[in-house]
């Protein structure tokens, strides 16, 4: 993928891995917009000459409205990058968790196919552009304090597959980056031992610039989750991190 032509809307680009990508692919030289929903964030951007847009995934109207008003300023829109997700914590053993679950997939999952039905006949007409689907390390192998999260980046990876072949012929291709834990506010709290994000976003930019790119963006750190299964370190690699079961509340003593 040529990065210094491109025109690319990242949804869910109004902080960590998101912001970050867009700042590399307009330092690479392409146009860049970025969909999301807090206004102090886009504000920022838009100062910094980043086009911006108002978006909330989990709301088909307000897809709808992003992408009529991205395409009117941007024509040309060949790349769509899908950042947009939560990361909750919750206790299968209390009912109360399914609220939580609700949320990561309506967000996650659906948010993500609402985007690409939006964007998809777009792209189909122009006969060229890519779709950037965002997955996760968990998606592979499960951290079980965040059992949903997984659930829902595995069926964003699934879903990827189908598309892109759906699409296959078409000229639109389709991209999934799978990050493994990276040093945002958010995650980097939460792991030590995070990527950081300055690191992670110069070796994601490098595998999407190979030609031909490559269909998971996989960095050095994510490949003990993305082959764990193949590599058969599974088993022991689930029961390590299920000890983080402990940071739930209600099994804090």
């Amino acid at each position: 993928m040529d990065l210094s032509n491109r025109t690319v809307f990242i949804v869910g680009g109004t902080s960590g891995i998101g912001r970050e990508l867009a700042r590399r692919f307009a330092a690479a030289g392409s146009t860049v917009a970025v969909g999301g929903r807090s206004a102090g964030a886009l504000s920022e951007l838009s100062d910094d000459g980043i086009g911006t847009f108002g978006i909330d995934v989990t709301d088909g109207a307000s897809v709808a409205r992003a992408r009529d008003a991205v395409l009117a300023r941007y024509p040309e829109l060949d790349t769509v990058v899908i950042m947009s997700g939560v990361m909750l914590l919750e206790d299968l053993r209390d009912p109360a968790h399914f609220e939580a679950a609700q949320t990561t997939i309506d967000t996650n999952l659906v948010g993500t196919i609402r985007v690409v039905d939006a964007f998809t006949p777009h792209l189909v007409q122009r006969g060229a552009g890519t779709l950037i689907t965002v997955t996760s390390g968990i998606a592979f192998l499960p951290f079980p304090p965040m059992p949903t999260y997984a659930a829902s980046k595995a069926a964003v990876h699934a879903y990827s597959e189908a598309l892109r072949a759906q699409l296959d012929g078409t000229g639109v291709g389709v991209v999934e980056l799978v990050p493994p834990a990276v040093a945002t506010t958010g995650r980097g709290k939460m792991n030590p031992h995070a990527l950081p994000l300055d690191d992670f976003a110069t070796e994601v930019m490098h595998l999407l610039s190979e030609n031909p790119t490559p269909h998971e963006i996989l960095v050095k750190g994510v490949l003990m989750h993305r082959w764990a299964e193949r590599d058969g370190t599974y088993d022991d690699l689930v029961a390590q991190r299920s000890q983080a079961l402990a940071m739930l509340p209600s099994r804090q003593s």
